[in-house]
């Protein structure tokens, strides 16, 4: 690279000196070209001759020496970030930040979850022979956080399923279906007056997720720390209520602090429909959280719908310890008591199957035990199993055994 390109690329820098210096240069006289811009950028110090006071301007130069210069000229406060861009590792050799990359750089970062799971079914109904299938699935994401400014932030996530089944045409119906790449997380995040906001396309997390565990397109706004307030307006897009009609949802909910061992949460949560098809559904959770160390925590909730003929029903969750992905070695138990009313479990968090025989609408009984295994850092293996029976008709039950392994990056 000549000097005399260089000097038309340092003319752009917008490095000024106070006054002119003396000609620095005993091979660049008065009437050069590049005179006026040469005795800027050395006054400033940006360039520099060689040690018998000559400039040398038809010399190829070394990108080292080009990236010598750009680093002076950051240092001046010069806008150089395709300058900077291109010599990035002769820069970052030099031991020089390019914070104006870097800043830029951070503005989107992007995350990833891979998940290999299989599931094995066992459905005893009344009156007829039991019926088992099993069905593993490979599921791919991408979360791209883009930063909007301080405050605001836009989250997108995409995803992609493929399934791993038997073909018999009997099964058709529990068959999972490969799909295209979707999104289905779209969303702007971010604080407004104090409380923070997410609005779009985003996740939404009911009563510790024995209501709602799934897609939600609305707004929903948090405000608090000790005590928590909370509420969305918007449509639960998973909600197996009249699915059909299902055309918005509203809930509130709050969640305090007593002491540093015992959490209170609570809410209530309603959605409605298109024409006259059902009643609106409400549901009403109250429960509490009590933490009697940091490896054991224990979780009591009661629910209550307006719909089915059994409106009411207690949870219970015990949490052991606890896998962390950062943490390799480490491990977790739960054991789970379900007792759900009638149409509450809108898109349970479980991985149990609780919709084939319509469980979620007759209400159940039954339990999950499961265990986590943090195999090496960001890779996680699970096991769990869910026993669960109609509170309509007891025969009617559901046994799932699920396992997984998790990579995170």
């Amino acid at each position: 690279m000549k000097k005399s390109l260089v000097l038309a690329m340092a003319m752009a820098l917008g490095v000024t000196a106070s006054a002119y210096a003396a000609n620095p240069f005993s091979d660049v006289p008065a009437g050069h070209w590049a005179y006026d811009n040469i005795s800027k950028l050395a006054a400033a110090g940006v360039i520099e001759g060689y040690g018998d006071d000559t400039f040398r301007g038809d010399r190829l130069m070394t990108r080292y020496e080009m990236a010598q210069i750009v680093a002076k000229a950051m240092a001046k406060g010069a806008n150089v970030d395709r300058l900077a861009a291109e010599f990035a590792d002769e820069l970052d050799a030099l031991g020089v930040r390019v914070a104006a990359l870097e800043k830029k750089a951070d503005n989107v970062k992007i995350a990833g979850q891979i998940r290999y799971s299989y599931k094995s079914l066992k459905e005893e109904k009344p009156g007829a022979a039991d019926w088992k299938n099993s069905e593993a699935r490979l599921r791919t994401r991408l979360i791209f956080t883009g930063k909007v400014n301080d405050n605001w932030s836009f989250v997108n996530r995409l995803e992609n399923n493929q399934y791993f089944h038997n073909d018999k045409e009997e099964d058709k119906d529990f068959k999972g279906e490969d799909t295209d790449v979707k999104i289905n997380r779209a969303f702007m995040t971010g604080r407004l007056g104090g409380a923070k906001v997410d609005a779009g396309r985003a996740a939404m997390y009911l009563a510790e997720g024995m209501i709602y565990d799934d897609t939600f397109d609305g707004v929903s706004v948090k405000y608090g720390d000790k005590v928590k307030l909370g509420g969305y307006y918007g449509k639960l897009t998973e909600a197996k209520y009249n699915a059909k009609d299902n055309d918005k949802a509203w809930g509130v909910n709050a969640k305090a602090a007593l002491g540093d061992n015992v959490d209170l949460f609570g809410g209530y949560d309603t959605m409605s429909f298109t024409g006259d098809t059902k009643d609106d559904l409400h549901i009403t959770n109250a429960g509490l959280k009590f933490k009697f160390n940091k490896d054991i925590a224990l979780t009591g909730m009661w629910l209550h719908t307006n719909e089915g003929e059994h409106k009411n029903g207690a949870d219970a969750i015990l949490d052991l310890f606890g896998a962390n992905y950062k943490e390799p070695g480490s491990f977790g138990l739960q054991a789970v008591y379900y007792n759900q009313p009638s149409y509450s479990a809108e898109a349970h968090t479980m991985n149990g199957d609780y919709d084939r025989q319509t469980l979620w609408a007759d209400g159940f009984k039954g339990y999950s035990v499961a265990a986590s295994y943090t195999v090496a850092k960001n890779m996680m293996a699970s096991v769990k199993y869910y026993d669960l029976k109609s509170k309509e008709d007891s025969d009617k039950k559901e046994k799932t055994l699920w396992s997984e392994l998790q990579l995170r990056f």
